[in-house]
């Protein structure tokens, strides 16, 4: 493209040649209309054609457009825009009116990390328990009261959810957790089995940092608590700190589990050191120190 000072060096031919070309363009409804709203003369209109011409069927595609899967756009929920800056034209790609209420309505979602867990629980929402899930009533109405003692500034007890694997007990806390990040309060969500893997695979490096994350978390989630691989360094350094930090500062602490705590248990005396029965009750009681029981039964809704 040619700037306005070039245009003077244009020979008469070459001159016709672009002054047809927006001509032409202008017979498209969508371009004269485009090139209206701009309130430039001609002359200097002429100049930005072809671009004009691309941002004029993004501009027809925003006219017709009802909602955000919808779009035809080259990059979903923008448009390619002309500004005036000047008497010149800058082109960007701004967000249409569905990407921003995209954006508004999930942005909530930056409130809560997820350590190697399925980001559909970004998606879970109370609503979906309320309609679908009538027959996990107390579940439900502990739930209610968590919020309410949360809002009052009490301390409330977090949840130990056991069930049979895939009855949804992750996406259940998840509901809880992206309702609460609505109201600006910060939840990390992190899979047991995978978070001391990592963290045993990061000695050196940024342990620390992983290790605190957690450990210091508003409102935490220890996902399939129970099936990670079991030693004594997980169980007391790791896990143990973990429950006796966040029960010194009154942090929500929750868990789900395919084991219910008499099962746990058993989990945790078991490791390479042998039966170390004393330690795994220690773990217990601090669980049940941090949280309220609950059971999830139902058939698995994984396929």
């Amino acid at each position: 493209m040619k700037s306005i000072s070039d245009m003077i060096k244009l020979t008469p031919k070459e001159k016709e040649s672009l002054k047809n070309n927006f001509i032409n363009e202008l017979q498209n409804p969508n371009f004269k209309e485009l090139c209206s709203e701009l309130d430039l003369k001609d002359e200097i209109l002429m100049n930005y054609t072809s671009q004009l011409a691309d941002a004029s069927i993004e501009y027809g595609n925003c006219k017709n457009c009802k909602k955000l899967s919808e779009c035809k756009n080259k990059i979903c929920g923008y448009r390619y825009t002309p500004t005036v800056v000047k008497d010149k034209i800058d082109f960007g790609y701004n967000a249409c009116k569905y990407k921003i209420k995209q954006e508004t309505d999930t942005k909530y979602q930056e409130n809560v990390y997820l350590f190697e867990v399925p980001k559909k629980v970004k998606e879970a929402t109370l609503k979906d328990l309320y309609t679908n899930d009538k027959n996990r009533v107390e579940f439900i109405k502990y739930v209610k009261e968590f919020i309410a003692d949360l809002k009052n500034n009490k301390n409330p007890k977090g949840i130990y959810l056991h069930g049979s694997y895939g009855t949804g007990k992750t996406y259940l806390v998840a509901a809880l957790f992206n309702e609460l990040a609505k109201k600006d309060i910060r939840s990390s969500i992190v899979y047991v089995p995978e978070f001391l893997r990592v963290l045993k695979g990061s000695f050196g490096e940024d342990f620390e940092d992983k290790y605190n994350a957690v450990k210091k978390a508003p409102l935490l989630l220890l996902d399939d608590i129970g099936a990670e691989y079991l030693t004594p360094w997980a169980r007391d350094e790791i896990l143990g700190t973990i429950l006796q930090y966040r029960m010194d500062e009154d942090l929500p602490t929750f868990f789900t589990s395919n084991l219910n705590l008499k099962q746990l248990e058993e989990h945790f005396s078991m490791t390479s050191n042998g039966r170390e029965e004393v330690k795994a009750r220690r773990m217990i009681e601090r669980i049940k120190d941090l949280t309220k029981e609950f059971e999830l039964t139902g058939e698995s809704n994984r396929k």
